[in-house]
This record gives C-alpha cells, sequence and structure tokens, in this order.
C-alpha cells in the first residue's frame, strides 16, 4: 500500500511514518529528526483508527506526548487519504545508493551484522526483523555488543540470556502470524576481540549462537605485532565465524576520521582461510573496510566474505548494497561470499558439528 496514481494514499499512518523514517535512514539523515518519526509511530500504533482520524480532524495530535507538528501533518494527511508531503519528496528522491552491484545484492539472502537498541542500535529488535522482511531477506543476524563495550551498552551475560528469549518470541509470532514468510532472525552477537585474542564472552553462550561476528573496537593504534597475534588469536577461536570491520579505519562521517590499525594482513588473512573465517565487507560508507588493497588481498588468498551493514537503524539494513558494489568491483565469487548461501548451509558452516 502506499501512493497511488492520482497522488492519494491508501495506507496508515504508523506504515507513513515508518516508510519516512527508514528513507530518512537510508540517505543518513540525522538521527534526532528521524527518530521523530520512528516515535510518533509507536505512539499511535496501539489507538484505533478511530481516535486517530478523530484526533487529525480536531487538531489535538500534537496533544499526545511524542507528537509534534511534522508528525502530526504526516498523520492527518494519512487518514483523509493523501499522500503526505515529507513522504512525496522522499519517495521522488528514491533510487539506487550506488549504481553497481545490483547481481550480488540481488543474491544475498541476508545480512550476518545488525545492532538493536538493546546495545548501541537506535530500534527494537521487531523493528529491525520486520524491515529485513520488507527488505526481502531470508535472515537477519542480530549481532548486539559484547560486555566490555560499555560505550556501546555491550550485553552483559544475564541480558544476553534475555535477548535470546526475545529472538526465540519474535521468530514464533512472525510463524504464528505468517507475518515472516520464510523469515528467521538469527541469534549472533558482535564479540569484541580483547588485548590477548580473547573473546568478550563466555563459551557456554557463545555456543547458544547461530553466528558470532568478532571486532576489534579498542586500542586500534596497538603496534603492528601484538595487534596481528590478538586478531588471530580471535579467529583461531572455533566460535568465531566473521572478522568484522578488519581495520578499525573510519574514512568520513560525523565521528571523525580514523586511520586503518596495522597488522600483517597476509598472516591475518591466512588464519582466516586455515579456519574457515570470513572476511566481512562492512557496508557502511563511513568505513569502506576492508581497504580496497586488503579486500583485493583476501580474494587472492582465497578468503570467504561476508557482505554485512553493521546497520544501527532500520534504513542502514539497506546499506548492503554499498558492500555488493565493493564485492562486485573486486570481483569476487559469489559463491565465496556466506550470506548468498542459503540459511541451512550457512548454520552448517557457522556451527560445525552441532
Amino acid at each position: 500500500m502506499g501512493q497511488t496514481h492520482d497522488g492519494s494514499y491508501d495506507g496508515s499512518p504508523v506504515t507513513a511514518l515508518r516508510r519516512i523514517a527508514f528513507l530518512m535512514e537510508r540517505g543518513r539523515e540525522e538521527t534526532r529528526r528521524i527518530q521523530a518519526f520512528r516515535n510518533a509511530a509507536a505512539v499511535i500504533l496501539p489507538l484505533s483508527h478511530d481516535e486517530v482520524a478523530a484526533r487529525a480532524e480536531a487538531g489535538t495530535l500534537t496533544d499526545l506526548a511524542g507528537i509534534g507538528p511534522s508528525t502530526a501533518a504526516v498523520i492527518t494527511d494519512a487518514v483523509r487519504g493523501v499522500m503526505p508531503e515529507r513522504l512525496v519528496k522522499l519517495e521522488a528522491a528514491f533510487g539506487p545508493l550506488v549504481k553497481g552491484g545490483d547481481e550480488v545484492r540481488a543474491l544475498l539472502r541476508g545480512d550476518l551484522h545488525s545492532h538493536s537498541d538493546w546495545s548501541d542500535g537506535g530500534s527494537p529488535i521487531e523493528e529491525m526483523a520486520f524491515t529485513a522482511i520488507e527488505l526481502g531477506h531470508e535472515y537477519q543476524v542480530l549481532t548486539d555488543h559484547s560486555p566490555r563495550l560499555t560505550v556501546a551498552n555491550g550485553l552483559s551475560v544475564e541480558r544476553l540470556r534475555r535477548q535470546l528469549g526475545v529472538v526465540d518470541a519474535i521468530n514464533e509470532h512472525l510463524d504464528d502470524t505468517g507475518a515472516g514468510r520464510d523469515f528467521t532472525l538469527l541469534k549472533g552477537i558482535e564479540v569484541d576481540i580483547l588485548d590477548d585474542g580473547s573473546l568478550d564472552q563466555t563459551d557456554e553462550l557463545l555456543a547458544q549462537l547461530d553466528v558470532r561476528v568478532a571486532s576489534v573496537h579498542s586500542k586500534l593504534r596497538m603496534d603492528r605485532a601484538p595487534m596481528t597475534k590478538r586478531m588471530i588469536g580471535a579467529i583461531e577461536n572455533p566460535r568465531t565465524n566473521v572478522l568484522g570491520h578488519c581495520t578499525g579505519r573510519m574514512v568520513m562521517g560525523n565521528r571523525g576520521t580514523r586511520p586503518p590499525s596495522e597488522f600483517d594482513a597476509k598472516a591475518v588473512f591466512a588464519a582466516c582461510v586455515a579456519h574457515d573465517v570470513a572476511v566481512e565487507i562492512n557496508s557502511r560508507p563511513e568505513r569502506r573496510d576492508p581497504p580496497t588493497k586488503l579486500l583485493e588481498l583476501a580474494r587472492d588468498m582465497g578468503c570467504l566474505f561476508s557482505i554485512d551493514s553493521d546497520a544501527h537503524a532500520p534504513g542502514q539494513l539497506d546499506f548492503l548494497q554499498y558492500g555488493a558494489e565493493r564485492a562486485h568491483d573486486a570481483g569476487i565469487d559469489p559463491a565465496r561470499i556466506v550470506n548468498t548461501w542459503p540459511k541451512e548451509k550457512l548454520l552448517e558452516w557457522a556451527n560445525p558439528g552441532r
């Protein structure tokens, strides 16, 4: 549902607000402004259509906490069957994020790296899952941060246990309602690689997960030799499936730029090959990690890859297009990209012998 040929609108106000937020996130607009639309959708979601329509006609939508003039205008237009002006402008600007990589993007069945508001993401788990379904994913791995990354509200053992129950409940709901079709929300983690190469979570809990992305987030300027040893230590851990944003660099964005970490890339990628660990092609445009030379080196050394969004908001799940373009340009065989695989093959690879 949505805009019709004559400019009318046949969707719900919640749908309009969610679509606006998605398009703003996809376009990398300011988080605070985006959140206003998601908050407004949450406010009116429990209300009946009649109550929302009555408030729209009476001009009292802004009496509700979380509804401002901009979001009230969107809701009012939607209940009147008029395409909201804000949505018209965003849809008019909608287009491919990049020019290449369409064939690779079409082969991606899911995404192995995403965050929710349980750590440093901006939206609930279910909103991330619903958006993944709308994008046509067959699976989405929820990978909130591990305990020691306190700046990102990393999950303690207790919180991660609770999250696993929430994931089960969401999948059960999707099955019961048929909303998920063949979609599965998979249990995962972006686990910190600690200074000594160990992983920042208990082995017992790591064993309960479907997919584990291991990333360096601290002491990124560590000397080359200890950084290499640290990364290889994590890669050698049998629980590790994906080496996340391997250099940690930032090439642009509101957090500024950051140079890549220094390590022996040949040794690290050789360890990835030996231990069947995929090298992540991080799709966030401010990361572009690994850099092109390292991406080509990993390709030539025979590494597996995972093209991941590293999404912290629903609209960012569409960032996979950026990674797909880079994989295409590097000439990477799609068969070596693990998230082109069916769910069953992916889980067998990630959990041998389970």
